[in-house]
């Protein structure tokens, strides 16, 4: 079963080595960015939006990994999923943690924070890629094609952390 995608959603799609990026925004926020395949067409946003600020700095990061995301993001979830979202952004590019010191840093459990960040809704911006299992890279909701953590890879390799 074929699912069908709903390109109209996107205010914005930029290409990146790993997948299409589906901008979604209002006049005021970034509400969700999404992994689209590499197939689907880019999609310039209209100058002067938030989607077009969620554009230049979606290439600035994609052009430098040490690039510090500056946007209008406005996370809606439970107060855990917050708590998670909020420490994932305190971690910086080419460094990680693990679930469980993420975990035990807001009073929670690896299980809890690996279901948090697979409901991120502004991957790249809001860093979920950079935890990481106790014993390897751990999951990543992003890739669900044939290597689910492929893009999770390429993300920790462009900002220095994985050297293959």
């Amino acid at each position: 079963m074929s699912t069908l995608l709903n390109l109209d959603q996107y205010a914005a799609r930029i290409k990146a080595p790993f997948a299409t990026l589906g901008v979604i925004a209002d006049h005021a926020f970034v509400k969700a960015i999404h992994f689209l395949p590499a197939s689907v067409s880019a999609k310039s946003p209209t100058f002067n939006t938030i989607a077009h600020l969620t554009a230049v700095q979606l290439m600035s990061y994609l052009n430098n990994p040490k690039f510090k995301f500056d946007l209008p993001i406005r996370l809606s979830g439970t107060k855990h999923q917050l708590d998670v979202w909020h420490s994932m952004q305190k971690i910086t590019a080419g460094k990680t943690s693990t679930y469980g010191e993420l975990a035990e840093s807001i009073a929670s459990s690896p299980r809890a924070v690996g279901t948090a960040c697979g409901r991120n809704p502004l991957p790249i911006v809001v860093p979920c890629h950079r935890i990481v299992a106790a014993n390897g890279l751990g999951g990543f909701m992003g890739g669900k094609q044939d290597d689910p953590l492929a893009i999770k890879r390429w993300l920790l390799i462009h900002e220095g952390y994985l050297l293959v």
